[in-house]
């Protein structure tokens, strides 16, 4: 077997920023209502979720786990918790646009929101627990969002509203690691996470 470089460039701004769109497209709709919910705009806002935040992440997730195991391109042991969190996120993504888009009843995304808790405390522990603060806050935006999901998803009208923050609160913050992780790969910054 041949032996590859260590590559420096992990495609994590491409699932920051995947999931960082899809939370500013699902955010404001839950949060102020806008716009209001139709069968037109479950379709749209639907599409977006499989495309952007799941189909993003998805490609992220597998480029990382393929990147550790088969190829041993990336040898940071967090980037494991990261392909886990990128590959799982991305499925679920496909489920939550598709389900959006057929107009599927919300309440077994709570079921669902149990798991996706479990996955971002772990996704804290690893992270905070290695320094990397910006992306250990990431996931407690994350938890934030499954914790309340639960809630949205049984019915609860004002933890929809709490559920457009966090997914605005969040995205912002995805959208800010975005940036930061490009300008540290592509043009030499150090912002945090460097």
């Amino acid at each position: 077997m041949a032996a590859f470089e260590i590559s420096q460039f992990p495609p994590l701004a491409l699932g920051f920023f995947g999931l960082g769109t899809g939370y500013l497209i699902w955010g404001p709709q839950e949060l102020f209502g806008f716009p209001p919910r139709d069968p037109s705009v479950d379709r749209t806002v639907g599409v977006w979720g499989i495309w952007l935040p799941g189909f993003c992440q998805f490609v992220t997730g597998t480029i990382l786990f393929v990147g550790l195991t088969w190829f041993q391109v990336f040898d940071e042991p967090a980037l494991y918790m990261a392909a886990l969190a990128f590959s799982a996120f991305g499925i679920h993504w496909f489920a939550l646009g598709w389900n959006r888009y057929r107009g599927n009843d919300p309440r077994p995304n709570a079921g669902m929101s149990v798991a996706f808790v479990v996955l971002s405390v772990l996704g804290m522990f690893v992270f905070f627990g290695v320094g990397d603060w910006p992306v250990g806050l990431l996931f407690a935006g994350l938890t934030w969002v499954y914790v309340t999901d639960f809630f949205a998803s049984l019915g609860i009208s004002l933890a929809e509203r709490v559920l457009g923050l966090a997914h605005v609160v969040t995205g912002l913050w995805l959208m800010y690691l975005t940036f930061a992780v490009t300008l540290n790969f592509a043009a030499g910054y150090s912002l945090p996470p460097a």
